[in-house]
């Protein structure tokens, strides 16, 4: 079975950085797409950024320049760097695992495992 645990979330000034973690145990069958996700009070979910087996990023317009996804296959870490923060970044962001051969269009449905989120806002 495979568990995700966030980690690093945090209230922050606008422009501040943090820097989340995701730890994934259990079976390594489907740790090939790996993305983040948020979701905001009264919003639905949406995809942050993901990235595949080999390293290739891929990141919505509206974090592309300042977050950077990246993960540590010998530590089965997924990490979200995030800089130049704003409130409207301010939500629960979340870690997913298992994505489908369609996952580069980052919608919660291409996704089989999640974390139990941690929690990034930022003031203004």
């Amino acid at each position: 079975q495979v568990r995700l645990m966030e980690s690093g979330g945090g209230s922050v000034q606008a422009g501040a950085s943090l820097r989340l973690s995701c730890a994934v145990s259990g079976s390594t069958y489907n740790h090939y797409n790996m993305a983040w996700f948020r979701q905001a009070p009264g919003k639905e979910r949406e995809g942050v950024a993901g990235i595949d087996s080999e390293g290739s990023p891929l990141y919505a317009d509206s974090v592309k320049g300042r977050f950077t996804i990246s993960k540590d296959s010998a530590k089965n870490t997924l990490y979200l760097q995030m800089n130049s923060l704003k409130p409207e970044d301010t939500a629960m962001y979340y870690c997913a695992d298992g994505g489908g051969e369609t996952w580069w269009r980052l919608r919660p449905e291409e996704f089989a495992y999640w974390g139990q989120g941690t929690q990034v806002t930022v003031s203004s």
